[in-house]
């Protein structure tokens, strides 16, 4: 035929003026619709040539011929035929012809060229396609999983979807198959899949007695989705699942479903087409997952050509910049796909600082609600450079903290005081940190000064010689690491913001516990195994959450002091004489309770489309009670007044009961004694809820073998009330406990006995176990950032003995 294929098309314009050319449309016909019909459509719309080998025939040829081709293979329509010119009329000749084949050819459009060796054919496309594989054509939104574009169609941009959840069928990894790791074999009938797989294990390699958390990925798939001899676990599922009819396979198939990583995007949340895109060989997915530290280096490294610089250079300064704004603020261990809800308040907030410095404001007030939360001594020298860098380009920073080295490095300091709640709300000194320090009205100028401060215990508890281990923790960033905790001591698990130990402690440790103790059904991180727990009666994790979700519950109730107040008061005259009992000075049911508003205080009024508005009863006056129990007195105070108390004055006033007084007393060693008995559980702040957790653990017996987990208990805490909360914490050790607390806080740190550093570094670089031992025993360690910044505190530090 003649007609040459180039590979790799070029413009008409390479060749010499009065070559003959022509531009053709591929035919591509609908779906149904004939060959003769589309000729047909092609003359009434001024078309009257097809061009074939190199050929040209009139369409009406081909339809009087009575002969017409069923197929349209090989044929081509032509769209014109022109000579080459290098300028005048011809060039915008072809750029018209060149558009109106794109048109008719759906896209595609041919050259054909009769040169002096013969006839050259050039392919033309713009589509979007690549290795006989159609893609979509990239928008913004294709790369947004919040989008229903971008959005992966199978769980919708959740990167998860519900399924058969491989930690629910295998609970405990340190068992084999053999010793029934997968829980959905055991039983009389279903033990037959288990006896199968054995069966066949040796003629496919598979090591039976080998623990599930130590089988190769390639042993883990085999189990799971099997091969021509055996369907594997998927399979075993498939058969539950086509016996849904029968109750008890309903109920199986629940009981080992659960939130399971999506199949098709692999958790990317994106639709398969955005994996195809790539800048410097990854695509968005991959880049997404690197922590920010290495990310940068990445686009720091980026190498475009000239023309693709042109077009993402202002891009990559933004994209630089703000990666660099994350670094600064101690953020470089994060990854850009970490959800949300998993980040700390503090980590929370100072995205938002790295957002404010990335717009660049000037003249602006910037206020900041203790941005050092979360924060190790080291990343909050970073904090502290990119609060000045702000403040350096002409806006103003105020910050509300407790932690010494940001006091230090203000410009201006304002001390409120004297006490907390009722006892506060006056400014006890103003101006420099220096000035504040010489302040003798001023509590945290005292403690600046080094007037006062948190004595270093002079010895080190050496526990009770039993320990809870934790062997192959592998979740997120842990390193197949084997931790040892100590019973009945102090224990910190230390290291910098995002060395992994939040998931060690509360991911596997609490969880695992939790499991073994009290049977609980959440699940804990990767870890191989548990040791130790036979020492143990229960975990208790005293967080930050409301110690009550409604305004009817409040420290008396909560702490159970409560209970005996309602109990003294049944036993006066006055309540003998009308036959009040206990439940007559309950505010939560009938009888001695206000029932127009149900024993609130308060009446909700519904605004609808506007925020709930509330009123106080009209009746009781906020009391609670009805006017008959309030009646009742004890020392001519009646409950509602008791309420209204707070403990420091409670405390005075029920001196004379021992049972009473004991359970108040540990609130105000918590420093909460500023509290009213009364005050709503919805209006105490994270810290109050934590110490006032902490209270109710200290006025109860104990047998000595409870272990409590603390995650950063000084948030929000003053100096001095840091010092109360480190009496507390030793006084649990004391009756034989054990206390572990994730802390930045080095006086929280030189007072533990035995510490766990973490780390060296965040994110992927963090992981490892870098010390353990006493405070004193971290500081010989080079690695530890905890130990460099412990060292100088320790030697110039007061030891003391401890308190009874």
């Amino acid at each position: 035929t003649g007609v040459q294929t180039c590979a790799l098309p070029i413009s008409a314009l390479t060749y010499p003026d009065g070559t003959r050319v022509a531009i053709v449309a591929p035919i591509s016909i609908p779906e149904n619709r004939k060959f003769s019909t589309q000729l047909e459509i092609f003359l009434k719309e001024g078309y009257t040539r097809l061009v074939k080998d190199g050929n040209f025939i009139n369409i009406t040829d081909i339809t009087e011929s009575g002969n017409i081709p069923e197929s349209a293979d090989g044929y081509d329509l032509l769209i014109d035929r022109l000579a080459v010119a290098h300028e005048g009329d011809e060039l915008s000749r072809l750029a018209d012809s060149a558009e109106t084949a794109f048109f008719e050819g759906h896209d595609r459009a041919s050259m054909l060229v009769w040169d002096t060796d013969g006839i050259h054919r050039h392919d033309y496309s713009t589509r979007f396609e690549a290795d006989g594989i159609t893609f979509t054509e990239p928008s913004e939104q294709m790369f947004n999983f919040n989008n229903p574009y971008g959005a992966c169609p199978r769980c919708e941009g959740f990167g998860q979807t519900i399924g058969i959840d491989e930690r629910l069928v295998i609970p405990d990894p340190s068992l084999s198959v053999y010793e029934d790791a997968v829980v959905c074999w055991r039983g009389e009938k279903m033990s037959e899949w288990k006896r199968e797989f054995i069966h066949i294990a040796p003629q496919i390699g598979f090591p039976i007695h080998k623990p599930y958390a130590e089988l190769t990925q390639e042993q883990k798939d085999a189990l799971w989705h099997g091969n021509a001899m055996f369907t594997g676990i998927d399979g075993f599922f498939k058969m539950v699942e086509e016996n849904l009819y029968k109750i008890q396979y309903r109920v199986m198939l629940a009981r080992y479903r659960g939130k399971t990583l999506c199949p098709d995007c692999h958790g990317t949340r994106l639709r398969k087409d955005a994996s195809y895109v790539k800048i410097g060989g990854k695509n968005i997915s991959q880049l997404v997952r690197m922590p920010i530290s290495e990310l940068t280096h990445f686009f720091d490294n980026l190498t475009l050509t000239e023309t693709q610089q042109a077009i993402a250079g202002r891009l990559l300064v933004e994209i630089r910049n703000r990666l660099s704004f994350l670094s600064d603020v101690g953020l470089g261990y994060l990854t850009l796909d970490r959800l949300s809800s998993t980040l700390s308040g503090g980590e929370s907030q100072r995205i938002n600082l790295a957002t404010s410095l990335g717009s660049s404001l000037v003249g602006s007030l910037y206020i900041l609600d203790e941005p050092s939360i979360g924060l190790h001594s080291r990343d909050t020298e970073r904090l502290i450079g990119v609060l000045r860098k702000l403040q350096g380009i002409g806006n103003t920073v105020v910050v509300v903290e407790h932690d010494e080295d940001t006091m230090r490095a203000a410009d201006y300091l304002i001390d409120i005081g004297p006490g907390a709640g009722i006892e506060g709300g006056q400014v006890m000194a103003a101006g420099t940190p220096k000035q504040v320090a010489r302040s003798k009205r001023s509590l945290t100028g005292q403690y600046l000064a080094g007037k006062k401060y948190i004595p270093i215990p002079a010895t080190r508890r050496q526990g009770n010689g039993n320990f809870v281990e934790i062997i192959g923790a592998t979740e997120n960033n842990l390193k197949d690491i084997d931790v040892k905790f100590p019973l009945g001591e102090f224990i910190a698990v230390t290291g910098v913001s995002g060395s992994g130990k939040s998931t060690l402690v509360n991911m596997i440790l609490k969880r695992a516990l939790a499991q073994k103790l009290h049977h609980n059904s959440e699940k804990p991180g990767k870890f191989k195994q548990i040791t130790g727990t036979e020492h143990l009666e229960k975990v208790i994790n005293i967080d930050q959450s409301p110690i009550g979700r409604t305004p009817r519950s409040n420290p008396a109730t909560y702490t159970g002091v409560f209970d005996d107040i309602r109990g003294l008061f049944a036993q006066t005259n006055q309540a003998k004489l009308r036959g009040y009992g206990k439940g007559r000075f309950s505010f939560n049911v009938k009888g001695g309770r206000c029932e127009a508003c149900k024993g609130d205080g308060i009446i909700k009024i519904e605004m609808n489309f506007l925020p709930d508005v509330y009123v106080p009863c009209e009746v009781c006056h906020g009391a609670r009670y009805n006017s008959e129990t309030l009646e009742v007195e004890y020392k001519g105070k009646n409950i509602a007044q008791i309420l209204e108390m707070n403990v420091l004055e409670a405390l005075e006033f029920f001196s004379a009961i021992p049972k009473i007084k004991r359970k108040l007393q540990t609130i105000v060693d918590v420093g909460l004694g500023y509290v009213s008995l009364g005050q709503p559980a919805t209006t105490l702040s994270g810290g109050e809820a934590q110490r006032m957790k902490l209270a109710s653990e200290l006025h109860r017996k104990s047998a000595g073998k409870t272990f409590y987990i603390l995650d950063e208990p000084t948030t929000g805490l003053h100096t001095d009330d840091i010092k109360r909360l480190l009496n507390v914490l030793q006084r649990l050790v004391d009756k034989g406990n054990t206390v572990l607390v994730i802390e930045h806080n080095l006086d929280v740190i030189k007072s533990a006995d035995h510490l766990i550093d973490l780390g060296p570094e965040g994110g992927q670089r963090g992981g490892q176990i870098v010390g353990v031992g006493t405070p004193e025993k971290l500081c010989q360690i080079k690695q530890s950032y905890t130990g460099k910044y412990l060292k100088p505190l320790l030697e110039k530090g007061h030891y003391e003995p401890r308190q009874d």
